[in-house]
């Protein structure tokens, strides 16, 4: 069954897309589950993250890979586990693994053990040899967050170091980093990272349904949204689109239209 046409509503980019990306966040579900959403929301997912250290101790995994590759959405290993690999020597091993089973995407971050922007733009580096590198900048520690200007220079850097886009950290939570402690957005912040790196180039985390609306307010319907939940995959289309009240009327101003 063809999708309706009678309304008029933003453009919106398509598969492969280099902007107005949706990246959701996988906490470890079935392959049974995974399935029942792809076959639902698949065209509407960009990249797939599998969450912490899921992925190492997931028995499905390579089942989900191929459901992933089949859908046209690209798998991404999670920046924690990468992170603990190379606090223990063992980052090389990691990402030798993570290429032996398909993954086209890794994340590189800095937010879980004590690593220089130095040591980050060196990782970064070395996964861009066989990976499509997502950069995650910001801090996860709600006690010290950057500044407007340390903001701008660790996008900047990880761009450079060969990072194709950047994920501009809110954690699950969406208190910490691009947003204060009760979830709103911090405007400067957003500004110094598009100042450092194009819209099209960032991924906004945006896991609060008040939080993706400013995003597509502010950048139109094909701003790059991350840790989107996964039930949350459908819901953020009808945002993108303007088929809800919080973006009725958004238009067609995606950031590459």
């Amino acid at each position: 069954m063809s999708d309706p046409t009678f309304l008029s509503l933003p453009y919106r980019t398509g598969k492969p897309r280099l902007s107005g990306l949706t990246h959701v966040l996988d906490k470890g579900i079935t392959p049974a589950a995974a399935a029942s959403l792809v076959a639902g929301a698949g065209d509407h997912i960009d990249v797939w993250k599998f969450g912490w250290g899921t992925a190492y101790i997931d028995r499905s995994l390579k089942e989900k890979l191929r459901l992933l590759a089949d859908h046209d959405i690209g798998a991404c290993l999670g920046g924690t586990l990468l992170e603990i690999a190379w606090a223990q020597g063992k980052a090389d091993e990691c990402l030798d693994w993570a290429h032996r089973q398909g993954f086209p995407h890794v994340e590189v971050s800095r937010g879980v053990v004590p690593m220089s922007p130095t040591e980050k733009r060196e990782l970064i580096r070395r996964a861009a040899e066989h990976f499509i590198v997502l950069a995650e900048a910001g801090a996860k520690d709600e006690a010290h967050q950057l500044h407007e200007d340390e903001w701008a220079a660790e996008v900047a850097g990880d761009l450079a170091a060969g990072a194709k886009w950047i994920v501009a950290e809110a954690r699950e939570s969406g208190t910490v980093g691009l947003y204060d402690s009760a979830g709103d957005v911090r405007e400067d912040i957003v500004d110094a990272i598009v100042d450092a790196g194009s819209p099209d180039r960032v991924f906004f985390e945006a896991p609060r349904k008040d939080q993706q609306a400013w995003f597509i307010r502010r950048f139109g319907a094909n701003v790059n949204l991350a840790n989107v939940a996964l039930d949350d995959a459908l819901s953020v289309e009808t945002l993108r689109l303007g088929l809800r009240a919080d973006t009725i009327g958004v238009g067609c101003r995606g950031v590459l239209a």
